[in-house]
Order: C-alpha cells, then structure tokens, then sequence
C-alpha cells in the first residue's frame, strides 16, 4: 500500500483554518507511514487549542497504540508537548539541579526520603510529582494528609523554596505541558495508556519543561508494576533516558523490583509517617535500598561527591524534610489522620512468607479509599495496608500479617476480597533478590 496523499500546510500569511486534515494524519499513522515533525507539531497544538476534536485524537493515539512511534516521531511528539506550553528557567540556582521520577508503585513513597535527602548533600531538587491511579499511590496525595500542606505553587514561589531549602515538592502548574494533561485524561479513558512512546513522551516532556539539569528514573518492574515483564520495562528506560540526551537533561534510570510492597506501609498518611521514620534513621531495609541507590545515581549525575547514607543518618535530611513541609504551609508536627476503623489478615499456616503480592495489597489500599479510579475523585487520607510481616519472615498460623484501615466499614469486604490470593505461605523461604536489578544509561 502506499502512502496515502496528505495535505501540506497553509502558506505563510494565509486565513487556512488548518494546516492539515486531521483524518489524513490518523490514516497515516493507522497504515504504519511516519509523521513528519512539522505534522506532529501541528497536530499537538492544533489538539490543545480545541481545533482538534477528542474523537479524532482518540483515533489517532489508538492508532500509535498500535503503531508505535519510531525514534525520529517520538522526539518530534515530545519537543511538541514541551512547547505547548513554558519552561521553568533554573539557571538562576546556585546549586546544580537533579530530579527523580518513579514510574509508579504500591507502598513507593521513596520521593518524600529522596528529596530532601538529596538536598541535604547540596543539590537543587525541583520534584513535579502527580496523583495516583489505580493502584499505585501518587505522592501529593500522600503529601497532602500534612495538615495545612499545599501541592499548587506559582513558579515564583517554588523556586524561592528551591532556592531557600533546596528541594520542593509540588504539582506541575497549568503553563507546563498542557499538551499532557489532555492527552493523558483521553488515554485514559481510551485504552492507550499502555503505550511505551506514549507513556515515555509524557514523563519526560514534563520533566524537560521542569528544567532540571539531570534527570533519574526510577522504573518499576513487577507483578505491583506498570511494566510487569522486565524486557518492557527495560525499553522504556532506555526510550526515556534517549529523550533525555536529545533534549540536554543527562538522564540516567534504575529498573527496580516492584512484587511485593516496599517497606511496610500502603497509603497517604501511612507513608507519610514510615517515610518520616527512615528519615530519622530507622525504615525497612528495601526501602532503604532503593533510597540511597538512587540517591547515589542522582548526585553523580549532578557532580556532588557525597554520601547519602551518612547524611541520611545524622539527621540533616529529616531537617530538610521538614523545612520543605514548612514552607509549603504544611506543619511537620501535626498528627496524622487516622482511620477509625481497622480489620487484619492471619496468615493461614506457618511457615515462611513466600509471596505477599504487590498488586493485590494496592488493589485492597485502594478499595479501602487510599486510591482513586478517576483524576477528579477525593482519596481517603487515612486509608490504607500495614504489611506486619515481609517477604521472607517466618510467621505462625492466625499470626497478623496484615493490618486494614479505613474510614468506611462496608469498604473492608471488598478490600479483603482483593487480598483472596495476595498471600503464599511455604516450608522454604523464597530465595533473596535485589531490589535495585539494573541500571540503563
């Protein structure tokens, strides 16, 4: 078959309502032909200004679903989105500037440690995090069970924080890659969020915007993950550390293991408060683990010849954590929301732990109201798993194993539900793994 004829664009000074036909472009991409930059561009800001209608961009993201980008589609997809919208400018910081993004995960409440750890060895952190989905949790929700804690800042006053305390935390404002925000409400309710140039454009394009100088990513691979198969996995590092280079931000990714839940907490307040925990010198070791690997990775990637676990022991990260807090409204000596109601799972024999999966403990956290189905829904600050044993753990029969919270007692029946096959109990331990599997850039 050969290339279908497309239409080529307005000439300079012409009143053309568009410069393309949307449909050409769609069958385009639906019969495998590649989209010029100049199309890709057109199209983006052409969806964005509403000439574009969410009908023909379903087709179109259905068909890159399908299609895939290549290489040359892809950096012109995510230059696009970046300028749909404007670029913080950090060159103004004394410090050199480094960030970290995590593809997602349940009990992956690791920003709240990093942040202010990385911080406190003398980087700039600017974190534009997100909400959770689904299973996994987002940390500004997790963030936002602080009293008095906000997520929205104006350009202006985050970077006074970044400036004054080193590291923030907050919600990309509506001026940076609005292109993203409307792209990824229609995949998700279109079937195409399971796309790897789709899934890469949208974090990086964000982060670019962001200005960070470097760049760490934190993919998840496993059962509790996105990417449950490492190959794929495995590719989407090495797509988003490519946009990376191309675009300046050295970028580097860790893929780390995501099967069983990390650390022992799942939900808002409940990671808030382990994560405080390892910031005063104590948290579960694979938590830990993951927190100075990748802490390691982003102060090489900035050039700071420092030792995180040191820092992470003397207590200056935690004070970094709390001026953060501060200075974003919330109050670090607050109580925590907690949840009037709790409920626990025995474990049904004795033996060792073998498998406490990932995915069902999320699933339960978010049928207890820790999580969300849609953007728009309100979460449950004080919802949430307690894992009282780990992988590995010899446990006795009726031992607790886990602990439900919640606010609503009729959630607990369905949470318990999601937990029917979350539990593995063996004669044998399982065999000891990494968390921290590889490393791509």
């Amino acid at each position: 078959m050969g290339e279908p004829a497309r239409t080529t664009p307005a000439a300079p000074g012409t009143a053309a309502r568009a410069a393309y036909a949307t449909v050409d472009l769609i069958r385009a991409k639906r019969d495998g032909v590649e989209l010029t930059g100049d199309e890709i561009r057109w199209l983006i800001g052409a969806y964005v200004s509403g000439e574009v209608a969410d009908e023909q961009m379903s087709a179109l993201l259905m068909a890159v679903y399908f299609r895939g980008l290549d290489d040359g589609e892809l950096r012109s997809w995510t230059s696009a989105m970046v300028d749909s919208g404007e670029r913080l400018d950090l060159g103004g910081l004394a410090a050199p500037t480094v960030d970290k993004h995590s593809t997602g995960g349940v009990g992956d409440k690791v920003s709240l440690i990093l942040a202010p750890l990385v911080a406190a060895c003398g980087a700039a952190v600017p974190q534009l995090s997100g909400r959770g989905l689904g299973h996994t949790g987002g940390t500004l929700d997790k963030l936002e069970a602080i009293p008095g804690w906000r997520a929205a800042l104006p350009p202006a006053e985050m970077l006074a924080i970044l400036r004054d305390v080193g590291c923030v935390i907050c919600a990309a404002g509506p001026g940076i890659v609005p292109a993203d925000r409307h792209l990824y409400a229609l995949r998700d309710v279109t079937g195409t969020v399971e796309s790897i140039p789709l899934i890469a454009s949208s974090i990086m394009s964000k982060k670019i915007a962001e200005g960070t100088g470097a760049l760490v990513l934190d993919v998840k691979v496993g059962d509790g993950a996105f990417m449950r198969d490492p190959a794929d996995a495995r590719l989407l590092a090495q797509t988003m550390v490519a946009l990376g280079a191309e675009e300046g931000v050295r970028t580097s990714a860790l893929l780390t293991r995501m099967d069983t839940p990390l650390g022992r907490a799942v939900g808002n307040a409940l990671e808030v408060e382990e994560a405080v925990s390892t910031l005063a010198g104590g948290g579960p070791p694979d938590l830990v683990e993951v927190v100075l690997a990748l802490a390691r990775e982003m102060l090489a990637l900035a050039g700071i010849d420092a030792d995180p676990a040191t820092v992470l022991a003397d207590g200056s990260a935690l004070a970094r954590y709390r001026a953060m807090i501060a200075a974003q409204g919330g109050d670090p000596d607050a109580p925590l929301p907690v949840a009037p109601y709790t409920r626990t799972l025995a474990a049904p024999a004795t033996g060792f732990l073998v498998r406490l999966d990932a995915r069902a403990v999320g699933n339960a956290a978010w049928r207890l109201g820790a999580g969300r189905a849609r953007k728009e829904h309100p979460v449950s600050p004080a919802a949430g798993v307690l894992c009282l044993a780990k992988q590995g753990d010899w446990v006795e029969e009726e031992q607790p194993l886990l602990e439900l919270r919640g606010d609503d007692e009729s959630r607990f029946d369905t949470a318990l539900e999601a937990l029917g096959n979350a539990i593995e109990i063996g004669p044998e331990g399982p065999d000891p793994v990494a968390t921290v599997i590889e490393r791509v850039g």
